[in-house]
């Protein structure tokens, strides 16, 4: 691909993972020729505002990627997997947002900052990691790079936007309820299943002043499908095949913004100062760590942001040569949008 302006579409612009695309397309000035904003057919006779103009949302079809070069699908797997292959067919080029191909041998998993020459080997289909993963690795990647990781534990602290927008709506109408009620089953413990299951749809209990160890579905080794996409995802972006890592994901009362603790052992042995002086330099990545002065990563400091934020950084006393550490970064924009869009400006 030369450097020209391209024809883009976005399928699933509507949604908040294509909401936030689209501003990131127009905020680093992608160069579009034109752009198809795509969605399902309840979306249709909606509009999207693009560069101060109003664009109709058109009905996704096999038709639809028809002259369009780039492709970006924010809709989910089930989308994906019918229409990333109509797509290639009509020579455009795939970047996708959901799981559906990301495991495929013959499709680059890619983080910019981390594995960009892998796209050499795309063949039309290129896809965007999961989003808790992305945030890990733009903080352990730069340590590995010299210190080689041998295994890592870790803990997600996962916004509810990382549901989509009916996430961030069940958080706001339990919060409003449970400041109407303060002696409701938000505060008191008293909550009985029936009165769990009637207050949310979203979550199969109350994420208002609450925990969820549960994001995706139980596999029969106990884990959760997005604990195993960490694990997996992380060994192949890194390349390594055998990494031993073991991952609880929980689903948090925060709207925007993914958190990580990781802790993890090294080949090779690593101090605090090694440790921060790369940090400090990696792309992507800012090193916020004066714990003493409370500064330190948070879910607020790095929402609508860019860059991901780690700090909290010290030797893991149960590991030899491991370090712990505790990484923030917005899930819809390097663990989405932006990273798909730094995709397409590799290519």
């Amino acid at each position: 691909m030369l450097m020209r302006d391209y024809h883009v579409a976005v399928v699933g612009a509507t949604g908040a993972a294509g909401t936030e695309l689209l501003r990131v397309l127009e905020r680093r000035n992608f160069p579009v020729a034109s752009l198809r904003a795509i969605g399902s057919a309840r979306s249709v006779g909606k509009s999207v505002r693009f560069r101060d103009e109003s664009l109709p949302v058109e009905k996704l079809a096999d038709g639809s990627f028809d002259k369009i070069d780039i492709v970006f699908f924010c809709a989910g797997g089930d989308v994906s997997r019918n229409y990333v292959p109509i797509a290639c067919q009509a020579d455009a080029i795939a970047i996708d947002k959901s799981s559906a191909f990301r495991m495929e041998h013959y499709v680059p998993l890619v983080i910019p900052e981390i594995n960009a020459e892998d796209l050499r080997t795309h063949r039309g289909v290129i896809a965007n990691p999961n989003c808790t993963t992305t945030v890990m690795l733009m903080a352990l990647y730069p340590l590995h790079r010299v210190f080689g990781v041998r295994r890592v534990f870790a803990a997600s602290y996962q916004a509810v936007s990382g549901s989509g927008t009916r996430g961030v709506e069940e958080l706001a109408r339990q919060t409003k309820e449970a400041a109407r009620e303060p002696e409701s089953s938000f505060g008191s413990g008293s909550a009985t299943p029936a009165t769990e299951a009637n207050s949310s749809t979203v979550y199969p209990h109350p994420i208002a002043f609450n925990l969820l160890p549960h994001i995706d579905s139980f596999l029969e080794s106990g884990y959760t499908k997005e604990e195993a996409k960490m694990q997996d995802e992380a060994r192949k972006i890194l390349h390594l095949p055998e990494l031993r890592l073991s991952a609880t994901c929980v689903r948090v009362p925060v709207y925007r913004a993914h958190s990580v603790s990781v802790s993890a052992e090294f080949e090779r042995p690593i101090s605090v100062e090694q440790a921060r002086e790369l940090l400090s330099k990696a792309p992507g990545l800012e090193l916020v760590d004066q714990p003493h002065n409370n500064r330190y990563p948070t879910p607020l400091s790095v929402a609508g942001k860019d860059n991901c934020q780690v700090g909290r950084v010290r030797l893991d006393c149960a590991f030899e040569n491991g370090l712990s550490f505790w990484v923030s970064g917005d899930q819809l924009l390097k663990g989405a949008a932006l990273n798909a869009v730094q995709i397409a400006e590799l290519l």
